[in-house]
């Protein structure tokens, strides 16, 4: 069985139908969009027992907004994402003038049984060069036993030229299964960036 690091691996050398192997679902472009969604049996999306595995991979995402934070939201067959959540959230940090370093954990930004969107980023810069890219795994999102198990690490570009990676994990305490995601910025819209959704056998 393969566990996470293989699952990475294949996909980095680019292997075929192995256990591991990564099916690309859907891709989304945001255009100054309120939100970015992936709901299970719509637009094609599939978000169910098919895979044990989901990773979102988000490319260049920008704010219309200045300063505005990437969240994640879980919905749990409601029309909400507001999953119950748990969570842990910790930053890297480097200024580009070299001078300035940090490496901490952000309570700001964790949740304690919240049905609040999770923070993934600080805040995104509006200039042309500022934006963030990452990942989010979400493990086993069709059980009705287990909570659901996700993780998220992201690097972003801030609006005070810094660099921040951030780390997210935490699970989803419900039974329910979760049917959908949403990616969405702390205020105003996703100006630009790419989104895709890949199950993993």
């Amino acid at each position: 069985m393969a566990n996470y690091h293989d699952i990475r691996y294949n996909f980095a050398i680019g292997s075929g139908a192995d256990v591991g192997a990564m099916k690309l679902i859907k891709t989304v472009t945001a255009s100054s969009d309120s939100a970015i969604t992936f709901v299970d049996g719509t637009s094609d999306v599939v978000l169910d027992s098919t895979y044990r595995t989901y990773l979102f991979k988000y490319y260049s995402v920008h704010p219309a907004t200045n300063g505005e934070q990437l969240k994640v939201g879980f919905r749990d067959g409601g029309s909400a994402y507001d999953a119950t959540k748990t969570t842990t959230f910790f930053r890297a940090v480097h200024n580009e003038a070299g001078t300035e370093t940090e490496l901490a954990y952000r309570t700001a930004q964790d949740l304690a049984q919240g049905t609040g969107v999770q923070h993934l980023t600080q805040g995104i810069g509006t200039d042309n060069d500022q934006t963030c890219s990452g990942e989010l795994w979400l493990f086993s999102p069709s059980s009705t036993t287990f909570v659901k198990h996700f993780l998220a690490k992201t690097s972003t570009y801030s609006d005070d030229d810094y660099i921040y990676a951030t780390y997210v994990g935490g699970y989803c305490n419900v039974t329910a299964a979760i049917d959908g995601v949403q990616f969405i910025m702390s205020s105003g819209n996703i100006d630009a960036g790419t989104f895709k959704l890949y199950g993993i056998a």
